[in-house]
Formats: structure tokens, sequence, C-alpha cells
């Protein structure tokens, strides 16, 4: 046996392995993930165009509706990841939806809808160290960023809200 035998190694097959082998989330529960973000993006959606809507938003109305189309946007990417993937995206809306349109008062309203958006963060947050798909990683990234900015601007808007009115 030659000096240079003894001294190779076998060929890794590593980057041919299964995702869940390598530590990342299996093609199913990836799917699974993504739907259940489009069912909150699509509430979302349909949260915001029927608030923005109510004039008791005041100025809070250009916020949903600036809303409401970049879920309607998240959505949109997700779906069509998950048609990349194979899967078949949910119709469905969240159940955040029902429990959100039978909300009162503005800043009540805004401060669920925070919950909402911060449960996006959450779960993408748990989700997205595990997609081993750059653009898949990518997108999520930007949806994530996304949903702190919504989060600090509900928040300004929520503060009015709390504020007495200017004295005459």
């Amino acid at each position: 046996m030659a000096v240079s035998d003894e001294l190779s190694s076998p060929v890794c097959y590593a980057g041919h392995a299964d995702d869940r082998y390598m530590g990342y989330a299996a093609r199913d529960e990836v799917v699974d993930a993504l739907n259940r973000l489009i069912e909150a993006e699509r509430a979302g959606s349909r949260i915001a165009s029927a608030w923005r809507k109510d004039p008791a938003f005041g100025d809070g109305a250009a916020f949903l509706s600036m809303l409401r189309l970049e879920e309607a946007q998240w959505c949109a990417m997700l779906i069509g990841h998950v048609r990349r993937l194979g899967g078949t995206p949910s119709s469905k809306a969240g159940l955040f939806l029902a429990k959100a349109m039978a909300m009162e008062g503005v800043s009540q309203r805004l401060a669920y809808l925070n919950r909402g958006q911060a449960w996006v963060v959450r779960t993408l947050d748990e989700l997205t160290p595990r997609i081993r798909d750059e653009c898949l990683h990518a997108d999520l990234k930007r949806m994530r960023d996304g949903h702190l900015v919504n989060i600090a601007s509900a928040d300004v808007l929520i503060a009015r809200q709390d504020q007495p009115p200017p004295s005459a």
C-alpha cells in the first residue's frame, strides 16, 4: 500500500444527506410551517383591510393600508415557496381573524394586531435557522424584519391613542 493511499479519506456525501440529517427542517415540516404563516398573513391582510375603513383609526388608516398590502405580499411570497416545494398552499385565514374582528377600541385592536405580528416574528425566529434553502431563508428574514417595523409603527399609533386630546 502506498503512503498516499493511507492518507486519503473517503468521499464525503454529507451534501447529499436528507435535510433532517443535517439539522434542517424536512420539506413537509417547512410546507406546514409556511402554510400556518400563509393563514396568519391572510388574516392580517383582511383585518387591516376592514379596520382601515373605520374612521376611529384616523391617521392610522394609512398604516393599515400599507399593512394590508404588505401582508398580501408576504402571503403571495409564501404561496410561491409552498408551490415551489411541491406543496399545496392553504386557502384558509387564521383563527386570529375572527377574534380580531370582534375587538373594539383602536388601542386594543392595534395591541391585538401586534400580538399577531409578534407571533409571526417568533415563528420565523424558530423556523429560519432550520431552513436550508437560501432563497426561502432570505425571504423569511425580510418578512421577519418587516413585521418588526410593523410592530414599532403600531406601538407609535397606540401611544398616540392613549394620549389625552390637547385642551382647547
